[in-house]
């Protein structure tokens, strides 16, 4: 008896629905093969086999447990955060964060449950290296060094506009202005210190690739100071000024990445770690750098001169 793909089998019962709308319900959960949910749109099903599509069923969303593992001892992890995954849960509702996928890493590494500390965090939108700690003792050296500011932080991010300059420091302390939002405190408003060094990776034009080395780690550090320079990041929708046409190319997000993360072990010896950036992440380099090409080719200047110092 010959066998057919199950989108192919609906779509010959659902006439009125189309082939994309027919596949999602598949992966949601809504279609069931003999009164079972099959939920891979590529499995095959026989004439005799009864297949129903109920629009009304609870869509079942999937959700995507994995973990990059970039460094593993007894006393820490350190992991890659996709972007628009939260470090750790805000609220009781939400199932999946960071925090979640390695504490069940860890209670299958260990057979059972098992410590995990959040040691810092990367905003919800921001990918990139983290570590959590697996023993008490790496939680209180990791906080120890964080405090120091000893822990090597480097991110690399899209900001608009060409900087001035190839390399700086911007030495602005920070002020909290209402629940989400901060801002550079003003002369005779106390901050928190706040230090970013900064240096030019790559120039395009519109826009500039840079490294940002955390000498502090305040909430929204580097978003903020780049944004108080004149430079906000690409997709910042918090700190960037509304009032400002738009940036060119789309990108749904804050364009920051935390490529590097190293520290000291408790019990000495130095770990360094290194990942590169999302994908959408390098495909707004990649039409960046389309874009300063076209303008060289065309006789338009790819890269105006820096904007003034602030």
């Amino acid at each position: 008896m010959d066998n057919t793909r199950i989108v192919r089998r609906l779509a010959a019962l659902y006439p009125a629905e189309t082939a994309s709308r027919l596949k999602r319900s598949v992966i949601e959960g809504q279609v069931t093969v003999n009164g079972a949910v099959v939920d891979d749109p590529g499995a095959l099903v026989t004439e005799k086999d009864t297949v129903v599509f109920d629009p009304n069923r609870k869509v079942r969303r999937k959700v995507d447990t994995s973990l990059t593992i970039l460094y593993q001892d007894d006393d820490a992890v350190a992991v890659v955060k996709p972007a628009g995954l939260l470090t750790h849960p805000t609220e009781a509702k939400e199932k999946d964060s960071l925090l979640s996928r390695v504490s069940s890493w860890a209670a299958k590494a260990g057979k059972g449950r098992a410590y995990v500390g959040v040691v810092h965090r990367l905003d919800k939108e921001t990918s990139g290296a983290l570590v959590f700690a697996r023993s008490r003792k790496a939680m209180v050296s990791l906080q120890a060094q964080l405090r120091a500011h000893t822990v090597d932080r480097r991110y690399v991010a899209v900001v608009e506009g060409n900087l001035a300059g190839d390399q700086g420091t911007f030495d602005w302390p920070i002020l909290e202005e209402g629940e989400r939002r901060k801002r550079v405190a003003r002369d005779g408003e106390t901050g928190i210190k706040a230090v970013t060094d900064w240096k030019v990776l790559e120039r395009f034009g519109i826009a500039t690739l840079v490294e940002a080395r955390l000498r502090t780690g305040r909430t929204h550090q580097i978003r903020i100071h780049f944004s108080h320079a004149g430079h906000p990041l690409v997709g910042d929708q918090v700190y960037r000024d509304p009032k400002k046409p738009g940036f060119p190319i789309p990108f749904k997000r804050q364009a920051l990445h935390a490529g590097h993360l190293g520290w000291e072990k408790p019990d000495g010896g130095k770990v360094s770690v290194s990942t590169p950036p999302a994908r959408d992440f390098e495909e707004l380099l990649s039409e960046l750098r389309k874009r300063k090409a076209k303008a060289g080719r065309s006789g338009k200047p790819g890269a105006p001169g820096p904007s003034k110092k602030r």
